[in-house]
Protein backbone atom coordinates (compact mmCIF):
# COMPACT_ATOMS: atom_id res chain seq x y z
CA UNK A 1 0.00 0.00 0.00
CA UNK A 2 2.88 2.42 0.68
CA UNK A 3 3.43 2.73 -3.09
CA UNK A 4 0.09 4.49 -3.42
CA UNK A 5 0.26 6.86 -0.45
CA UNK A 6 1.76 9.79 -2.45
CA UNK A 7 -1.31 9.67 -4.67
CA UNK A 8 -3.63 10.09 -1.70
CA UNK A 9 -1.58 12.93 -0.27
CA UNK A 10 -1.26 14.64 -3.63
CA UNK A 11 -4.94 14.44 -4.39
CA UNK A 12 -5.83 15.59 -0.90
CA UNK A 13 -3.57 18.60 -1.38
CA UNK A 14 -5.95 19.84 -4.09
CA UNK A 15 -9.25 18.51 -2.84
CA UNK A 16 -10.63 18.18 0.64
CA UNK A 17 -13.14 15.55 -0.43
CA UNK A 18 -12.41 12.10 1.01
CA UNK A 19 -15.03 10.63 -1.33
CA UNK A 20 -12.97 11.63 -4.35
CA UNK A 21 -9.91 10.06 -2.80
CA UNK A 22 -11.85 6.84 -2.37
CA UNK A 23 -12.91 6.88 -6.02
CA UNK A 24 -9.42 7.84 -7.07
CA UNK A 25 -7.81 4.77 -5.55
CA UNK A 26 -10.82 2.48 -5.81
CA UNK A 27 -10.76 1.97 -2.02
CA UNK A 28 -13.79 1.32 0.17
CA UNK A 29 -14.97 4.45 1.98
CA UNK A 30 -14.26 3.01 5.43
CA UNK A 31 -11.51 0.42 4.92
CA UNK A 32 -10.52 -2.13 7.53
CA UNK A 33 -7.62 -4.55 7.42
CA UNK A 34 -10.02 -7.24 6.27
CA UNK A 35 -11.71 -5.30 3.44
CA UNK A 36 -8.94 -3.19 1.91
CA UNK A 37 -8.88 -3.61 -1.88
CA UNK A 38 -5.23 -3.92 -2.81
CA UNK A 39 -4.18 -2.50 -6.19
CA UNK A 40 -3.42 -5.25 -8.72
CA UNK A 41 0.21 -6.05 -9.39
CA UNK A 42 1.45 -4.32 -12.50
CA UNK A 43 4.33 -4.68 -14.90
CA UNK A 44 3.25 -1.71 -16.99
CA UNK A 45 1.87 1.58 -15.64
CA UNK A 46 0.36 3.73 -18.41
CA UNK A 47 -0.63 7.37 -17.91
CA UNK A 48 -3.45 8.55 -20.18
CA UNK A 49 -4.10 12.26 -20.74
CA UNK A 50 -7.08 13.26 -22.88
CA UNK A 51 -7.78 16.72 -24.21
CA UNK A 52 -10.48 18.08 -21.86
CA UNK A 53 -13.60 17.64 -24.00
CA UNK A 54 -16.23 14.88 -24.22
CA UNK A 55 -15.33 13.99 -27.81
CA UNK A 56 -11.70 13.46 -26.74
CA UNK A 57 -12.16 11.86 -23.31
CA UNK A 58 -14.53 9.12 -24.50
CA UNK A 59 -12.31 7.55 -27.20
CA UNK A 60 -9.23 7.56 -24.96
CA UNK A 61 -11.20 5.95 -22.13
CA UNK A 62 -12.44 3.30 -24.59
CA UNK A 63 -8.83 2.58 -25.60
CA UNK A 64 -7.74 2.31 -21.95
CA UNK A 65 -10.55 -0.17 -21.27
CA UNK A 66 -9.29 -2.25 -24.19
CA UNK A 67 -5.73 -2.16 -22.86
CA UNK A 68 -6.63 -3.44 -19.39
CA UNK A 69 -9.06 -6.03 -20.76
CA UNK A 70 -6.27 -7.51 -22.90
CA UNK A 71 -3.40 -7.47 -20.41
CA UNK A 72 -3.89 -8.05 -16.65
CA UNK A 73 -0.48 -6.49 -15.95
CA UNK A 74 -1.41 -3.03 -17.22
CA UNK A 75 -2.48 -0.29 -14.80
CA UNK A 76 -3.82 2.99 -16.22
CA UNK A 77 -3.86 6.36 -14.47
CA UNK A 78 -6.36 8.49 -16.38
CA UNK A 79 -5.62 12.17 -15.80
CA UNK A 80 -8.42 14.75 -15.91
CA UNK A 81 -9.23 18.10 -14.32
CA UNK A 82 -11.18 18.10 -11.06
CA UNK A 83 -14.21 19.38 -12.98
CA UNK A 84 -14.06 16.43 -15.35
CA UNK A 85 -13.63 13.98 -12.46
CA UNK A 86 -16.94 15.31 -11.16
CA UNK A 87 -18.53 14.65 -14.58
CA UNK A 88 -17.16 11.15 -15.26
CA UNK A 89 -15.84 9.88 -11.91
CA UNK A 90 -18.89 7.71 -11.23
CA UNK A 91 -18.99 6.10 -14.71
CA UNK A 92 -18.36 2.34 -14.58
CA UNK A 93 -14.79 1.32 -15.37
CA UNK A 94 -12.39 -1.55 -14.61
CA UNK A 95 -10.46 -1.52 -11.33
CA UNK A 96 -7.17 -1.23 -13.18
CA UNK A 97 -8.13 2.21 -14.47
CA UNK A 98 -7.84 4.88 -11.76
CA UNK A 99 -8.14 8.65 -11.95
CA UNK A 100 -5.45 11.24 -11.36
CA UNK A 101 -6.50 14.87 -11.22
CA UNK A 102 -5.04 18.27 -11.94
CA UNK A 103 -6.63 21.51 -10.66
CA UNK A 104 -9.19 23.48 -12.67
CA UNK A 105 -6.66 25.84 -14.22
CA UNK A 106 -8.58 26.07 -17.52
CA UNK A 107 -12.03 27.59 -18.27
CA UNK A 108 -15.05 25.50 -17.30
CA UNK A 109 -16.46 22.98 -19.76
CA UNK A 110 -19.82 24.73 -19.52
CA UNK A 111 -18.65 28.00 -21.04
CA UNK A 112 -15.96 26.97 -23.49
CA UNK A 113 -18.08 27.48 -26.63
CA UNK A 114 -18.23 31.21 -25.83
CA UNK A 115 -14.45 31.58 -26.10
CA UNK A 116 -13.21 28.55 -27.99
CA UNK A 117 -9.83 30.00 -28.87
CA UNK A 118 -9.27 31.12 -25.24
CA UNK A 119 -10.05 27.59 -24.04
CA UNK A 120 -7.65 26.05 -26.57
CA UNK A 121 -4.95 28.53 -25.51
CA UNK A 122 -5.42 27.70 -21.82
CA UNK A 123 -5.06 23.94 -22.42
CA UNK A 124 -1.80 24.52 -24.28
CA UNK A 125 -0.28 26.82 -21.63
CA UNK A 126 -1.74 26.12 -18.18
CA UNK A 127 -2.10 22.34 -17.78
CA UNK A 128 1.52 21.26 -18.22
CA UNK A 129 2.89 22.38 -14.82
CA UNK A 130 0.25 20.64 -12.65
CA UNK A 131 0.43 17.53 -14.86
CA UNK A 132 4.21 17.31 -14.45
CA UNK A 133 3.85 17.68 -10.68
CA UNK A 134 1.38 14.78 -10.66
CA UNK A 135 3.49 12.65 -13.03
CA UNK A 136 6.60 12.99 -10.88
CA UNK A 137 4.73 11.67 -7.82
CA UNK A 138 3.03 8.70 -9.47
CA UNK A 139 3.79 5.15 -8.35
CA UNK A 140 4.58 2.63 -9.70
CA UNK A 141 7.00 4.15 -12.27
CA UNK A 142 5.36 5.08 -15.56
CA UNK A 143 6.30 2.96 -18.58
CA UNK A 144 4.34 4.88 -21.24
CA UNK A 145 2.13 7.93 -21.76
CA UNK A 146 -0.85 7.98 -24.12
CA UNK A 147 -1.87 11.57 -24.77
CA UNK A 148 -4.31 13.25 -27.10
CA UNK A 149 -2.25 14.94 -29.80
CA UNK A 150 -3.98 18.24 -28.97
CA UNK A 151 -2.21 18.17 -25.59
CA UNK A 152 0.70 19.65 -27.52
CA UNK A 153 3.26 19.80 -24.70
CA UNK A 154 3.16 16.09 -23.84
CA UNK A 155 5.87 14.85 -26.22
CA UNK A 156 8.30 17.30 -24.59
CA UNK A 157 7.37 16.08 -21.10
CA UNK A 158 7.87 12.43 -22.07
CA UNK A 159 11.12 12.98 -23.94
CA UNK A 160 12.65 14.93 -21.02
CA UNK A 161 11.85 12.03 -18.69
CA UNK A 162 12.70 9.25 -21.13
CA UNK A 163 9.10 7.99 -21.04
CA UNK A 164 7.76 6.87 -24.44
CA UNK A 165 4.75 8.87 -25.64
CA UNK A 166 2.00 7.50 -27.85
CA UNK A 167 0.25 10.41 -29.53
CA UNK A 168 -3.45 9.67 -30.04
CA UNK A 169 -5.06 11.36 -33.05
CA UNK A 170 -8.79 11.70 -32.19
CA UNK A 171 -10.04 12.67 -35.66
CA UNK A 172 -9.83 11.06 -39.09
CA UNK A 173 -6.43 10.19 -40.55
CA UNK A 174 -7.49 12.37 -43.48
CA UNK A 175 -7.76 15.37 -41.14
CA UNK A 176 -4.32 14.60 -39.72
CA UNK A 177 -2.74 14.48 -43.19
CA UNK A 178 -4.35 17.83 -44.09
CA UNK A 179 -2.83 19.47 -41.01
CA UNK A 180 0.53 17.73 -41.22
CA UNK A 181 0.98 18.73 -44.88
CA UNK A 182 -0.46 22.21 -44.43
CA UNK A 183 2.61 23.87 -45.95
CA UNK A 184 1.60 22.36 -49.31
CA UNK A 185 -1.58 24.48 -49.26
CA UNK A 186 0.53 27.58 -48.63
CA UNK A 187 2.98 26.68 -51.39
CA UNK A 188 0.15 26.21 -53.91
CA UNK A 189 -1.53 29.51 -52.97
CA UNK A 190 -4.50 27.78 -51.33
CA UNK A 191 -4.04 29.41 -47.92
CA UNK A 192 -5.52 31.75 -47.03
CA UNK A 193 -8.36 31.53 -49.55
CA UNK A 194 -11.77 33.15 -49.81
CA UNK A 195 -14.00 30.07 -49.91
CA UNK A 196 -16.99 32.05 -51.23
CA UNK A 197 -15.00 32.84 -54.38
CA UNK A 198 -12.54 29.95 -54.65
CA UNK A 199 -14.36 27.08 -52.94
CA UNK A 200 -14.64 25.14 -56.21
CA UNK A 201 -10.84 24.98 -56.70
CA UNK A 202 -9.33 21.50 -56.51
CA UNK A 203 -6.70 20.25 -54.04
CA UNK A 204 -5.11 17.03 -55.30
CA UNK A 205 -1.65 17.03 -53.75
CA UNK A 206 -2.08 16.06 -50.06
CA UNK A 207 -0.51 12.60 -49.50
CA UNK A 208 -3.07 9.80 -49.26
CA UNK A 209 -6.10 12.04 -49.78
CA UNK A 210 -8.42 11.82 -52.76
CA UNK A 211 -9.20 14.98 -54.72
CA UNK A 212 -10.99 17.55 -52.57
CA UNK A 213 -12.42 21.03 -53.15
CA UNK A 214 -11.19 24.00 -51.12
CA UNK A 215 -14.72 24.33 -49.73
CA UNK A 216 -14.42 20.83 -48.21
CA UNK A 217 -11.27 21.59 -46.24
CA UNK A 218 -11.71 22.20 -42.49
CA UNK A 219 -13.03 25.56 -41.37
CA UNK A 220 -10.16 27.84 -40.24
CA UNK A 221 -8.29 26.78 -43.40
CA UNK A 222 -9.80 29.91 -44.94
CA UNK A 223 -7.63 32.13 -42.74
CA UNK A 224 -10.22 32.73 -39.99
CA UNK A 225 -9.52 31.56 -36.42
CA UNK A 226 -5.74 31.79 -36.75
CA UNK A 227 -5.03 31.04 -33.06
CA UNK A 228 -7.03 27.81 -33.11
CA UNK A 229 -5.52 26.74 -36.43
CA UNK A 230 -2.02 27.43 -35.11
CA UNK A 231 -2.51 25.04 -32.17
CA UNK A 232 -4.00 22.35 -34.44
CA UNK A 233 -1.00 22.64 -36.78
CA UNK A 234 1.30 22.46 -33.75
CA UNK A 235 -0.53 19.32 -32.55
CA UNK A 236 -0.01 17.56 -35.89
CA UNK A 237 3.60 18.72 -36.15
CA UNK A 238 4.60 17.56 -32.65
CA UNK A 239 3.40 14.03 -33.37
CA UNK A 240 6.75 13.60 -35.16
CA UNK A 241 8.45 13.83 -31.74
CA UNK A 242 6.38 10.96 -30.28
CA UNK A 243 7.32 7.27 -30.24
CA UNK A 244 3.98 6.05 -31.61
CA UNK A 245 1.02 7.48 -33.50
CA UNK A 246 -2.28 5.89 -32.48
CA UNK A 247 -5.44 6.56 -34.48
CA UNK A 248 -9.08 6.11 -33.49
CA UNK A 249 -9.81 5.24 -37.14
CA UNK A 250 -9.71 1.89 -38.94
CA UNK A 251 -7.02 1.05 -41.50
CA UNK A 252 -9.54 -0.20 -44.06
CA UNK A 253 -11.52 3.08 -43.96
CA UNK A 254 -8.51 5.26 -44.85
CA UNK A 255 -5.87 2.83 -46.12
CA UNK A 256 -4.21 5.23 -48.57
CA UNK A 257 -3.75 7.88 -45.89
CA UNK A 258 -2.32 5.37 -43.42
CA UNK A 259 0.08 4.00 -46.04
CA UNK A 260 1.31 7.55 -46.71
CA UNK A 261 1.76 8.23 -42.97
CA UNK A 262 3.59 4.93 -42.38
CA UNK A 263 6.01 5.87 -45.17
CA UNK A 264 6.52 9.30 -43.56
CA UNK A 265 7.21 8.40 -39.91
CA UNK A 266 10.11 6.31 -38.52
CA UNK A 267 7.94 4.98 -35.66
CA UNK A 268 4.86 2.72 -35.59
CA UNK A 269 1.56 4.15 -36.88
CA UNK A 270 -1.26 2.11 -35.35
CA UNK A 271 -4.91 2.58 -36.39
CA UNK A 272 -6.70 0.83 -33.50
CA UNK A 273 -10.30 1.94 -34.02
CA UNK A 274 -13.13 2.28 -34.11
CA UNK A 275 -12.46 3.71 -30.62
CA UNK A 276 -16.09 3.66 -29.59
CA UNK A 277 -17.73 1.92 -26.60
CA UNK A 278 -18.40 -1.38 -28.40
CA UNK A 279 -17.19 -3.35 -25.36
CA UNK A 280 -20.16 -1.96 -23.41
CA UNK A 281 -22.77 -3.19 -25.90
CA UNK A 282 -22.86 -6.53 -24.08
CA UNK A 283 -23.79 -4.89 -20.76
CA UNK A 284 -27.24 -3.58 -19.96
CA UNK A 285 -27.73 0.14 -19.43
CA UNK A 286 -30.73 2.20 -18.45
CA UNK A 287 -32.76 3.55 -21.36
CA UNK A 288 -35.30 5.39 -19.20
CA UNK A 289 -35.40 9.15 -19.73
CA UNK A 290 -38.05 11.05 -17.75
CA UNK A 291 -40.02 7.84 -17.31
CA UNK A 292 -39.94 6.95 -21.03
CA UNK A 293 -37.97 3.97 -22.29
CA UNK A 294 -36.65 5.00 -25.72
CA UNK A 295 -35.31 1.51 -26.53
CA UNK A 296 -38.74 0.01 -25.84
CA UNK A 297 -40.22 2.62 -28.15
CA UNK A 298 -37.70 1.65 -30.84
CA UNK A 299 -38.65 -2.02 -30.34
CA UNK A 300 -42.21 -1.14 -31.39
CA UNK A 301 -41.19 0.59 -34.65
CA UNK A 302 -40.83 -1.08 -38.08
CA UNK A 303 -37.34 -2.07 -39.21
CA UNK A 304 -35.30 0.83 -40.60
CA UNK A 305 -38.15 3.32 -40.21
CA UNK A 306 -36.71 5.73 -37.60
CA UNK A 307 -34.29 8.58 -38.30
CA UNK A 308 -31.98 9.32 -35.37
CA UNK A 309 -31.20 13.05 -35.12
CA UNK A 310 -28.31 14.53 -33.15
CA UNK A 311 -26.93 17.94 -34.04
CA UNK A 312 -24.02 17.66 -31.61
CA UNK A 313 -23.37 18.83 -28.07
CA UNK A 314 -21.04 21.74 -28.76
CA UNK A 315 -22.09 24.09 -31.59
CA UNK A 316 -25.41 23.95 -33.40
CA UNK A 317 -27.41 25.64 -36.13
CA UNK A 318 -29.13 29.04 -35.94
CA UNK A 319 -32.59 29.35 -34.44
CA UNK A 320 -34.09 30.17 -37.86
CA UNK A 321 -32.45 27.10 -39.43
CA UNK A 322 -33.64 24.92 -36.56
CA UNK A 323 -37.21 26.07 -37.26
CA UNK A 324 -36.84 24.90 -40.87
CA UNK A 325 -35.34 21.55 -39.82
CA UNK A 326 -38.16 20.91 -37.34
CA UNK A 327 -40.85 21.77 -39.91
CA UNK A 328 -39.05 19.74 -42.59
CA UNK A 329 -38.84 16.62 -40.42
CA UNK A 330 -42.54 16.97 -39.63
CA UNK A 331 -43.37 17.49 -43.31
CA UNK A 332 -41.50 14.32 -44.27
CA UNK A 333 -43.74 12.21 -42.04
CA UNK A 334 -40.67 10.25 -40.92
CA UNK A 335 -40.47 8.65 -37.48
CA UNK A 336 -37.65 10.17 -35.47
CA UNK A 337 -35.67 9.90 -32.24
CA UNK A 338 -34.12 13.32 -31.59
CA UNK A 339 -31.47 14.02 -28.96
CA UNK A 340 -31.59 17.65 -27.84
CA UNK A 341 -30.65 19.39 -24.60
CA UNK A 342 -31.98 22.79 -25.71
CA UNK A 343 -35.09 23.91 -27.60
CA UNK A 344 -36.86 20.73 -26.47
CA UNK A 345 -40.39 22.19 -26.45
CA UNK A 346 -39.86 23.83 -29.86
CA UNK A 347 -38.79 20.48 -31.32
CA UNK A 348 -41.53 18.46 -29.59
CA UNK A 349 -44.29 20.87 -30.60
CA UNK A 350 -42.99 21.33 -34.13
CA UNK A 351 -42.16 17.76 -35.12
CA UNK A 352 -45.43 16.10 -34.24
CA UNK A 353 -46.11 12.84 -32.45
CA UNK A 354 -44.45 10.27 -34.76
CA UNK A 355 -41.33 10.30 -32.62
CA UNK A 356 -39.96 11.85 -29.48
CA UNK A 357 -37.19 13.97 -28.06
CA UNK A 358 -34.74 12.88 -25.34
CA UNK A 359 -32.02 14.97 -23.65
CA UNK A 360 -29.54 12.08 -23.84
CA UNK A 361 -29.32 8.51 -25.07
CA UNK A 362 -26.85 5.66 -25.40
CA UNK A 363 -26.02 6.61 -28.98
CA UNK A 364 -24.18 3.48 -30.07
CA UNK A 365 -26.91 1.24 -28.67
CA UNK A 366 -29.53 3.32 -30.50
CA UNK A 367 -27.63 3.22 -33.80
CA UNK A 368 -27.28 -0.56 -33.53
CA UNK A 369 -31.06 -0.94 -33.09
CA UNK A 370 -32.75 -2.50 -36.16
CA UNK A 371 -35.46 0.20 -36.22
CA UNK A 372 -32.91 2.92 -37.02
CA UNK A 373 -32.72 3.56 -40.76
CA UNK A 374 -30.67 6.76 -40.88
CA UNK A 375 -28.69 9.25 -38.82
CA UNK A 376 -28.91 13.05 -39.22
CA UNK A 377 -25.51 14.11 -37.91
CA UNK A 378 -23.14 17.06 -37.56
CA UNK A 379 -20.38 14.61 -38.64
CA UNK A 380 -18.25 14.63 -35.51
CA UNK A 381 -15.66 11.87 -35.92
CA UNK A 382 -16.88 9.72 -33.01
CA UNK A 383 -20.46 9.84 -34.32
CA UNK A 384 -19.22 8.97 -37.81
CA UNK A 385 -17.36 5.91 -36.47
CA UNK A 386 -20.42 4.78 -34.49
CA UNK A 387 -22.61 5.04 -37.60
CA UNK A 388 -20.11 3.04 -39.65
CA UNK A 389 -19.85 0.38 -36.94
CA UNK A 390 -23.67 0.17 -36.85
CA UNK A 391 -24.14 0.15 -40.62
CA UNK A 392 -26.38 3.25 -40.65
CA UNK A 393 -26.43 5.73 -43.59
CA UNK A 394 -25.88 9.41 -42.78
CA UNK A 395 -27.59 12.68 -43.56
CA UNK A 396 -24.73 15.13 -43.06
CA UNK A 397 -25.06 18.58 -41.53
CA UNK A 398 -21.47 19.75 -40.85
CA UNK A 399 -21.02 22.96 -38.89
CA UNK A 400 -17.29 23.53 -38.46
CA UNK A 401 -13.72 22.20 -38.28
CA UNK A 402 -13.20 18.50 -39.16
CA UNK A 403 -16.94 17.95 -39.61
CA UNK A 404 -16.62 19.45 -43.12
CA UNK A 405 -14.06 16.97 -44.56
CA UNK A 406 -15.80 14.15 -42.62
CA UNK A 407 -19.00 14.98 -44.52
CA UNK A 408 -17.09 14.90 -47.81
CA UNK A 409 -15.71 11.44 -46.98
CA UNK A 410 -19.19 10.17 -46.08
CA UNK A 411 -20.96 11.52 -49.16
CA UNK A 412 -18.32 11.39 -51.90
CA UNK A 413 -15.64 8.87 -50.92
CA UNK A 414 -17.63 6.20 -49.08
CA UNK A 415 -20.95 7.13 -50.78
CA UNK A 416 -23.03 6.27 -47.70
CA UNK A 417 -25.05 9.45 -47.24
CA UNK A 418 -26.46 12.73 -48.50
CA UNK A 419 -25.49 16.27 -47.53
CA UNK A 420 -28.31 18.50 -46.29
CA UNK A 421 -26.74 21.67 -47.69
CA UNK A 422 -25.11 21.30 -51.10
CA UNK A 423 -22.54 24.07 -50.53
CA UNK A 424 -21.26 25.84 -47.44
CA UNK A 425 -22.14 24.81 -43.90
CA UNK A 426 -25.15 25.37 -41.68
CA UNK A 427 -23.08 27.75 -39.55
CA UNK A 428 -21.33 29.99 -42.09
CA UNK A 429 -23.95 30.60 -44.77
CA UNK A 430 -26.96 32.77 -44.03
CA UNK A 431 -29.00 31.17 -46.81
CA UNK A 432 -31.36 28.74 -45.06
CA UNK A 433 -32.17 25.25 -46.24
CA UNK A 434 -35.97 25.43 -46.42
CA UNK A 435 -38.47 23.11 -44.77
CA UNK A 436 -39.68 21.88 -48.16
CA UNK A 437 -36.13 21.01 -49.26
CA UNK A 438 -35.55 19.20 -45.97
CA UNK A 439 -38.84 17.27 -46.13
CA UNK A 440 -38.05 16.10 -49.68
CA UNK A 441 -34.47 15.11 -48.78
CA UNK A 442 -35.51 13.19 -45.65
CA UNK A 443 -38.15 11.26 -47.63
CA UNK A 444 -35.58 10.32 -50.28
CA UNK A 445 -32.97 9.44 -47.64
CA UNK A 446 -35.30 7.16 -45.66
CA UNK A 447 -36.83 5.46 -48.73
CA UNK A 448 -35.56 1.89 -48.44
CA UNK A 449 -36.98 0.79 -51.79
CA UNK A 450 -35.25 3.16 -54.24
CA UNK A 451 -32.32 1.73 -56.18
CA UNK A 452 -30.03 4.55 -54.98
CA UNK A 453 -30.90 3.87 -51.35
CA UNK A 454 -30.28 0.14 -51.78
CA UNK A 455 -26.79 0.75 -53.20
CA UNK A 456 -26.04 3.18 -50.35
CA UNK A 457 -27.16 0.63 -47.75
CA UNK A 458 -25.08 -2.11 -49.37
CA UNK A 459 -22.01 0.12 -49.17
CA UNK A 460 -22.57 1.04 -45.52
CA UNK A 461 -23.05 -2.66 -44.74
CA UNK A 462 -19.64 -3.39 -46.30
CA UNK A 463 -18.01 -0.69 -44.15
CA UNK A 464 -19.76 -2.09 -41.09
CA UNK A 465 -18.23 -5.49 -41.85
CA UNK A 466 -14.79 -3.88 -42.26
CA UNK A 467 -15.10 -2.20 -38.84
CA UNK A 468 -16.20 -5.42 -37.14
CA UNK A 469 -13.51 -7.48 -38.85
CA UNK A 470 -10.82 -4.98 -37.77
CA UNK A 471 -11.53 -5.59 -34.06
CA UNK A 472 -11.96 -9.37 -34.23
CA UNK A 473 -9.01 -11.70 -33.59
CA UNK A 474 -6.39 -11.19 -36.28
CA UNK A 475 -8.05 -8.06 -37.66
CA UNK A 476 -6.03 -4.92 -38.39
CA UNK A 477 -6.94 -2.98 -35.23
CA UNK A 478 -6.71 -6.10 -33.04
CA UNK A 479 -3.21 -6.84 -34.37
CA UNK A 480 -2.09 -3.22 -33.97
CA UNK A 481 -3.35 -3.02 -30.39
CA UNK A 482 -1.53 -6.23 -29.47
CA UNK A 483 1.67 -4.92 -31.07
CA UNK A 484 1.40 -1.65 -29.13
CA UNK A 485 0.86 -3.50 -25.83
CA UNK A 486 3.84 -5.74 -26.58
CA UNK A 487 6.08 -2.72 -27.24
CA UNK A 488 5.21 -0.80 -24.08
CA UNK A 489 5.10 -3.89 -21.83
CA UNK A 490 8.59 -4.98 -22.84
CA UNK A 491 10.07 -1.50 -22.52
CA UNK A 492 10.56 -1.17 -26.26
CA UNK A 493 8.89 2.23 -26.49
CA UNK A 494 12.16 3.90 -27.47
Amino acid sequence: LHHYMPLVQFHNHWSSSPVLIGKFLRLPTAPTMGTLQVEPTTDCHVVAMPYPGRGHINPLMNICKQLVSRDPNILVTFVVTEEWLGLIGSDPKPDRIRFGTVPNVIPSEHGRAKDFSGFVQAVSTKLEAPFVELLDRLEPPVCAIIADAYVIWMTGVGNRRNIPVASLWPMSATMFSMLYHFELLQQKGHFPADISERGHEIVDYIPGISTIRLADLPSFFDGQGRKTLHIALEAASRVSKAQFLLSTSVYELESQVFDALKAKFPFPVYPIGPSIPHLQLQSSSSSHINGVDYLKWLDSQPKGSVMYISLGSYLSVSSAQLDEIVAGVRGSGTRYLWVARDNVSKIKDGCGDVGFVVPWCDQLRVLCHPSIGGFWTHCGWNSTLEALFSGVPLLTCPIFWDQIPNSKQIVEDWKIGYKVKKSGTMATDKILVTRDEIAELVKRFMDRESSKAKVMRERVEQLKEACHKAITKGGSSDTNLDAFIRYISQGHGR
